[in-house]
């Protein structure tokens, strides 16, 4: 089957859910295959094959839902875990702001403002080094700017 071949993504929900549907295809396939295959043999109950036939659709439906539900609570999850660690990041960095802010020296903070409104790059002189700060260079006066030391 065509849709089977489908690419998957490599994103945790986008997996499961290709998965899902795959599994689900193939789950659907065999059941109406297995059916219309009893329907061939039991065409003298009409009736019958029609109730079964959607015996089995909603007992396929159900098996569906609950594997979508599966895979959403699994979802729900790993995205409770990313916000946990992106809120404890992101109290991290204010807490580093917050410290950097009193070691800057009143010039620093004018330079910072100006450029803030302006939009413009920091002047390479007081250009902040990428990454967090050491505690070596942190404990340097605020007005020298010579880099992190070693």
């Amino acid at each position: 089957m065509n849709s089977m071949n489908t690419p998957c993504y490599t994103v945790a929900m986008d997996l499961g859910v290709c998965q899902l549907r795959n599994f689900s295809i193939s789950f659907l396939s065999s059941l109406l295959s297995a059916e219309s295959s009893h329907i061939k043999l039991d065409n003298s109950s009409s009736g019958a094959s029609v109730v079964a036939i959607d015996n089995k659709i909603e007992q396929a439906m159900d098996l569906v839902k609950s594997h979508l539900m599966y895979a959403v609570r699994e979802e729900v999850e790993v995205l409770k875990e990313q916000i946990k660690e992106l809120i404890e990041r992101n109290s991290q960095l204010e807490q580093e702001n917050t410290l950097l802010k009193t070691l800057a020296s009143p010039e620093q903070m004018a330079q910072f403002q100006a450029q803030v409104q302006t939009g413009s790059p920091p002047a390479p002189s007081t250009a902040a080094t990428p990454g967090p700060p050491s505690t070596a260079s942190l404990g340097q006066p605020a007005s020298h700017s010579s880099g992190p030391s070693a």
